[in-house]
Formats: C-alpha cells, sequence, structure tokens
C-alpha cells in the first residue's frame, strides 16, 4: 500500500508542499485551523497566492484534501510534515508557540493511533529547539515513546517565494536532522519517491541540522552584504565597476558568482530575521555572531545610505517613483522590501514619493499608507516622476526604453540593479547606477592626496 502523508500549515510552503506530494502520485491530506484555506483546498484552489499553485492544485485535487482536524489526518497517513509559522519573538529567537500547538494536537493523535508513524518538523528552528522544546510534548501528550512507537525528523527545505514548488521538488540537498536512524531512513527513502531530481542527503543530529538551515540563509546574506561593500568602494575609485570586480570575484571556484550583484540589499520574510536569530542564539550559548550582527546592521542601514548619495541629484520638492516594491520580483511580498524603505526614507525627508509594482500593489499601501501613492500602471507613476528609482530588476522594468521615460517629465534614473545601462547611458536623462563611479575627479584627488603624499615622503 502507497504511502500516505499530511502537511500540517497551509502557507505558501506547506500547500506547496501539499500539491508538489500530490502530484508525484500520492494521496496526501492537509491540515489548517484556517477554515477558508481547507475550503479552498477541497474546492481544488490554492489556499495562497504561489506561483504555480492554483494550476497544481487544480490538476491533482483527486490525490489531495484538506481538514481542520488532526487526528483525522494522523490517523489516515503514514508521514506528517509539519509546516507552521516560526515568528520572531521580542528576542529575536524563532517562537515555538504555533509549533508547539501543533505537536500536541499530533500527540493526542498518535496517543490513539496504532503502528509507527513519522513527524516531519519542516519550519525553521533554532538549535535544540526540536529535541528539547517539541519531542518531549509529542512523548508526553502521547504517552509514547520516541524511537519505539513513532519517529521524528527536522528537515527544512530551502526554497524562495515565487519558486517554491520547483525548489521542493529540486533542490540542492536534503538535509535531514534524524532522532535516530529508522526516522532518518524512512524520510530518506520518502525524498527517494517524491522528489524529481537525485539531489545527495546529509544525515546528522537535530543541532547539527537546525544549525546548517540557518547556517546556509545567514551565509547568503553575507554574499549579498560584500558585495554591497564592493558596490560603495566602486562608487570612490576612478572607473569604479562593480560588475567588473564581482564578476572576476565569482569566477574563483572557492567563491562562485551567486548572489555577488552588488545593489540594493535582502529583504523578505526570511534573510533578515536569520541573521538576528543566530545572534541571539550566539549570546545565549556564550559567544556571538558577529558577522551576522555586522551584516544585519549594514543592510538595513543601505536605504539611507543609497538616498544621502543621492540627495544632490534631486531638487527639493521633486517627485520620486519608486518601481519595485515587493522584496524581489515576481512576488507580492513586501515584508523587509528595500523598496518599501527606499519609499519610506524619501517621504521623510520630504519628498514625494509614488510607486508601482507589478504584483505587490495592494500589500504596498497597506504597509506605506500615507508615505507614498502607490499607482496602478506603470505609465501613470512615470507621468507622475521627475526621479525614476529602479528598485527591483523585474522584467517589467527591464523592458523600459529611452523613449518611454523621454516623452514624460523625468529627469533622472536611478538604476539600482544596472539594467538599463545600455538603453540609458550616455544620453540626456541623467542615469545614476550603484556601484559606478559618478564622480572622477573627486576620486581621482581623493587618491592622489592619499598615494602621492605617501609615495614622497621620505623613508
Amino acid at each position: 500500500m502507497d504511502t500516505v502523508y499530511s502537511v500540517v500549515g497551509l502557507g505558501k510552503l506547506g500547500a506547496s508542499m501539499a500539491a508538489a506530494i500530490a502530484s508525484r502520485g500520492f494521496q496526501v491530506i492537509g491540515v489548517d485551523i484556517n477554515r477558508r484555506a481547507v475550503e479552498a483546498v477541497n474546492a481544488g484552489h490554492a489556499p495562497v497566492r504561489e506561483t504555480g499553485l492554483e494550476e497544481l492544485i487544480t490538476a491533482h485535487k483527486q490525490r489531495l484534501r484538506a481538514t481542520m482536524d488532526h487526528y483525522e489526518a494522523i490517523a489516515n497517513s503514514d508521514v506528517t510534515f509539519v509546516v507552521v509559522p516560526t515568528p520572531s519573538d521580542e528576542r529575536g529567537a524563532f517562537s515555538l508557540q504555533y509549533a508547539a500547538w501543533a505537536f500536541r494536537k499530533i500527540g493526542y493523535a498518535l496517543k490513539e493511533k496504532k503502528g509507527y508513524h513519522l513527524v516531519v518538523l519542516t519550519s525553521t528552528v533554532l538549535p535544540g529547539s526540536t529535541r528539547y522544546g517539541l519531542l518531549p510534548i509529542l512523548e508526553k501528550v502521547s504517552g509514547k515513546r520516541c524511537g519505539v512507537d513513532f519517529g521524528l525528523c527536522y528537515s527544512p527545505e530551502f526554497i524562495a517565494l515565487g519558486s517554491v514548488i520547483r525548489d521542493f521538488l529540486n533542490p540542492d540537498f536534503t538535509l535531514i536532522g534524524e532522532y535516530d536512524e529508522k526516522s532518518g531512513s524512512l524520510l530518506e527513502s520518502t525524498y527517494a519517491r517524491i522528489l524529481e531530481n537525485n539531489a545527495p542527503c546529509y544525515r546528522m543530529s537535530f543541532e547539527n541540522a537546525e544549525l546548517a538551515k540557518i547556517a546556509v540563509n545567514t551565509f547568503v546574506t553575507m554574499k549579498i552584504t560584500f558585495a554591497n561593500m564592493l558596490a560603495d568602494l566602486c562608487e570612490r575609485i576612478p572607473g569604479g565597476n562593480i560588475d567588473a570586480v564581482t564578476q572576476a570575484l565569482g569566477a574563483d571556484q572557492r567563491i562562485g558568482p551567486k548572489y555577488l550583484k552588488g545593489s540594493l540589499g535582502y529583504g523578505g520574510p526570511c534573510f533578515p530575521r536569520d541573521n538576528i536569530a543566530l545572534s541571539f542564539f550566539a549570546r545565549a550559548v556564550d559567544t556571538a555572531a558577529e558577522l551576522a550582527e555586522t551584516t544585519d546592521r549594514i543592510n538595513r542601514a543601505l536605504p539611507a545610505k543609497i538616498v544621502e548619495r543621492l540627495k544632490p541629484f534631486f531638487h527639493k520638492g521633486a517627485t520620486v517613483a519608486v518601481l519595485g516594491l515587493a522584496y524581489k520580483p515576481f512576488s507580492h511580498v513586501v515584508e523587509e522590501s528595500q523598496g518599501i524603505y527606499l519609499a519610506k526614507t524619501l517621504a521623510d525627508i520630504g519628498f514625494r514619493v509614488v510607486g508601482y509594482d507589478p504584483l505587490a500593489a495592494e500589500s504596498a499601501r497597506i504597509e506605506l499608507r500615507d508615505q507614498a501613492v502607490v499607482l496602478d500602471s506603470l505609465e501613470e507613476c512615470l507621468n507622475q516622476a521627475e526621479v525614476v528609482i529602479i528598485a527591483t530588476p523585474d522584467p517589467v522594468f527591464r523592458r523600459l526604453t529611452l523613449a518611454d521615460l523621454q516623452d514624460r517629465n523625468v529627469e533622472t534614473v536611478v538604476d539600482c540593479w544596472r539594467i538599463l545601462e545600455k538603453e540609458l547611458k550616455g544620453h540626456s536623462i541623467r542615469y545614476i547606477t550603484i556601484g559606478q563611479n559618478i564622480n572622477d575627479e573627486e576620486s581621482q584627488a581623493r587618491l592622489i592626496k592619499l598615494w602621492l603624499t605617501d609615495a614622497n615622503s621620505d623613508t
């Protein structure tokens, strides 16, 4: 008999996982306390917005159903993935509030169930959370023993919003923190049946897997921030060009080219909080995660730093259009968005700000309130703007032409991602980028002062 899977939590990751597993030919039971989410899935619709999710659920609705009853889901499945929020608390740690609630519900169901059942925690947690925070709940409530009556693994996913389904089915690797060999082997064989690729699997203790997950995320943010630091330096040397520097840097196999762009910082619901959480955990175990702390500080300061650099090119009272309000292209999520921070910073110092995003307009209006006017079309936004800031490399913005801007009153374009360099550089519109020098004379004078004095000094 084929394995039946249950997924607790039908948010962006949970619903996508449930649909992806169903697409591979398995029966899946989704569980959520949100009645609307359950009703949406049972009607063959996506409960949340995520690329490809609606189509996948519709195509495989005969193998996917949802319920609000944890007992029903556990009783009728063999493996349960727990994909619930672990929001940051006031300390910066990942809260176990929702995970603990879900584990209690699962524990009560396990108490009545005969036979072995595997529970897999997918939510991001800090080291020690699975073994010392959640496992005791399962054993106490169920009255059963882990490793004998049920199994437990910690197995986070490495996905990005907007490509959750693809990333889940085709990961670079799978990570399994296991209570015992039986638990880990069962989950590894599960992935072998579900995944579309033959990704390597790394099995280890709960604590090592918990640290590895957050280490991956914080390392990526460190690469992003390192490139942004270099971009700042490139702006201060004659002929400075961040793309030339990062192309050479990324060619080194020890480093690689991914995430070495030199532009705006990172945002979204995951990356910004991970550095804070790692810093909290380091302090809790009597050490310090100084790289994580510095990365977070630099990233949060970047929008204000960019605005300060650009202020001399904006006349007082100018209308500035921020293009790209989501934290990245193809997303409606504005959480920790650098475009949102740019808009707020500009509004705070007296500029009139308008904004546009192909997907995130509704979310951006809620976030910006009366600080900026979020418009429904790119054309309307350009019609009102004297200054345009391109905050995300969205394809919609890549298609802008010189004529699109010249036909309006646009005087200056600030291209944070250098996506219109070939189209706009050297023309009548002032074109400013991040990571490229815009004042060679000043930069030359600074270096002459630094090194001519040094070279001519007595030795």
